[in-house]
């Protein structure tokens, strides 16, 4: 691993992430007015004190004095250290972390290989059987009769499992260590009597990796008439089902930039529409889509389509997506419904329909409120108004579940109209917080005294970096001597320097082991003065103040130095006299009202 990590990305890092998702996914959040809140995971308490800020993009606890940025959240809540929590949140939108030049860094002393590098080598055994093995032809011609190419396979690190026992182990296992990684591993299977031998055997085999592209485990499709038809790894250290999406990392990997994703069945239907230059999906690995999938999803893209087949059984299984993307339908995320024809797969039907007929008939899928709702009318009659009574009770504990927000407004409004119930009735019917009310933003402390310029100047330009672009480059901000007019400088060099930085947690992460950090994260977590429409004036009137301080300040020591003793040498003289004249000057211009 070389040198340092470049500051430029980690500012474009804290930018990209949403610090609500990544807490949510660890700490479930309540929206709360502005901010989001629950009870602190840094200490114990039952009432909650713990916020985030979106708009300011970092959390604070009012109990035990806790906050951050989305990096700082990391190293305290997963115990990570700075370089692997910010390699964590790369990882989380797409972006591998540059390195600048260095020496690397010494390599972790380790024995032996690990888990994933005993499945990476696996992958290069199938790779290989399936260019080399004397029975490869079999898998060959199965690959080409669905219509994949060499390029795909490649691209997908498609291999092959020759029959046998223990090819694998022959290969791999050549010490009691490596034997054991096969075994912990799932590759290599433990015999009744005792021995080993190989899981996968007579299989296509389909590597899965994570999103760094490491490989965690398996899954084999079957060339025989044996049983299962597919196999997967089973779950280790790891490889776990319910967070892992079979060709996210591809879809991340491919050209072009990344809007949705599509969710199939089958490792087969995620390369067959690769193949169609539909590089955009992905499949669970023999479970319903989880949470934690997609959570993983809408922290890359704003969509997903969910491809089903369109009978009983595909529909019931829509239903469990829906109420696993419940809790994560916030504004600004969709999520849609492909139904496919009886007997059709995405794999069958992108061959007949090809990459734009496939692709028509995503644009038709049905959109997630309107199978929500289509799925709970369907079990009542909603021509009587015992059907409709019934239907508000089937709807009330789904839509508790979600975010509050537009989606979930807009949908209690479509069910107040089936059920011919105003909607703000509804609301107390269904004793949900369907349709919350914004909070109204915190009253400022009743008698809460300003604070002097440079401290009020600091914190506007922490919650609008922007604003220095209204300070003239060679303006006087504060006299050196003024309390806090280096840290105000040193901010406002950086702001210049990086135009580029726009929120607060970007700021504040140039500040991590300041010696003024601590000072810096208090004025960041205080609202300023003055309304967002009144900031640029309210910054500009501080430093006007803080102009005048210094004159002031000089001619009250001159003053000083007068009185004490009786007369000033002529050069200080004059400046008194001129500092005077300031003085009356800027008295008769608040007497005039500034005219």
């Amino acid at each position: 691993m070389a040198g340092r990590i470049p500051q430029q990305f980690i500012d474009d890092l804290i930018d990209r992430v949403d610090i609500v998702e990544v807490i949510d996914a660890r700490v479930p959040l309540k929206k709360a007015g502005r901010e989001y809140t629950a009870c602190c995971p840094f200490h114990n308490e039952k009432t909650p004190s713990f916020t985030v800020s979106p708009a300011k993009q970092f959390y604070h606890c009012f109990g035990c004095g806790a906050h951050g940025t989305a990096i700082g959240f990391l190293m305290e809540y997963e115990h990570m250290d700075f370089v692997e929590a910010v390699e964590e949140l790369a990882r989380s939108v797409g972006l591998e972390v540059p390195r600048e030049g260095g020496k690397p860094s010494a390599p972790r002393h380790r024995e032996g290989p690990s888990l994933y590098d005993i499945q990476a080598e696996a992958a290069r055994f199938y790779q290989r059987q399936l260019r080399e093995h004397p029975q490869a032809g079999r898998a060959v011609d199965y690959l080409r009769e669905r219509g994949l190419s060499g390029e795909i396979a490649r691209d997908f690190g498609l291999g092959y499992a020759p029959p046998g026992w223990d090819n694998l182990l022959q290969a791999l296992g050549t010490t009691p260590e490596r034997r054991r990684l096969l075994l912990e591993s799932g590759l290599a299977i433990e015999k009744d009597g005792g021995g080993l031998y190989d899981r996968f055997r007579d299989r296509i085999v389909f590597p899965i990796l994570d999103r760094r592209g490491r490989v965690i485990g398996f899954g084999g499709r079957v060339l025989g008439d044996e049983k299962p038809k597919y196999l997967n790894s089973p779950e280790t250290p790891v490889f776990h089902k319910g967070r892992e999406l079979y060709g996210l990392y591809q879809a991340r990997k491919a050209p072009g930039k990344l809007g949705r994703l599509l969710v199939v069945e089958g490792y087969m239907d995620v390369v067959a529409l690769a193949q169609f230059s539909i590089r955009n999906a992905v499949a669970t690995l023999g479970t319903a889509t989880t949470r934690e999938h997609l959570e993983q999803i809408f922290r890359m893209v704003p969509e997903v389509v969910f491809c089903f087949d369109g009978d009983r059984a595909g529909r019931a299984a829509a239903w469990r997506a829906v109420e696993n993307a419940l809790p994560v339908m916030r504004d600004g995320r969709e999520a849609r419904f492909l139904f496919l024809p009886e007997g059709e797969d995405p794999d069958s039907l992108v061959r007949k329909l090809g990459r734009e007929g496939f692709e028509a008939e995503i644009a038709k899928s049905v959109p997630f409120s309107e199978f929500f709702l289509e799925h709970l009318e369907a079990q009542v009659d909603i021509s009587s108004m015992d059907g409709r009574a019934r239907l508000v009770e089937l709807a009330r504990p789904l839509l508790a579940r979600l975010p509050g927000g537009v989606l979930r407004e807009l949908m209690t409004e479509r069910l107040a109209r089936t059920v011919g119930v105003a909607a703000e009735r509804l609301d107390g019917l269904l004793g949900s917080g369907a349709r919350p009310r914004p909070a109204a933003a915190p009253a400022r402390p009743a008698g809460r005294e300003r604070p002097s310029p440079v401290r009020e100047a600091i914190r506007l330009l922490l919650h609008d970096p922007a604003l220095v672009e209204g300070i003239e480059a060679d303006a006087e901000l504060a006299p050196r001597e003024t309390p806090g007019g280096d840290i105000l400088a040193e901010l406002v060099e950086l702001l210049r320097r990086q135009p580029h930085l726009r929120s607060t947690a970007a700021v504040m992460e140039h500040f991590r082991g300041h010696p003024a950090e601590r000072h810096l994260w208090r004025l960041a977590r205080e609202e300023p003065l003055s309304p967002p429409e009144g900031r640029a004036e309210e910054l500009a009137g501080c430093l006007q103040l803080l102009r005048r301080a210094g004159p002031e300040r000089r001619w009250r020591e001159l003053q000083d130095k007068l009185r004490r003793e009786g007369r000033l040498p002529e050069a200080e003289q004059e400046e008194w006299q001129r500092l005077l004249e300031m003085r009356r000057q800027a008295a008769r211009s608040q007497g005039s009202g500034g005219r």
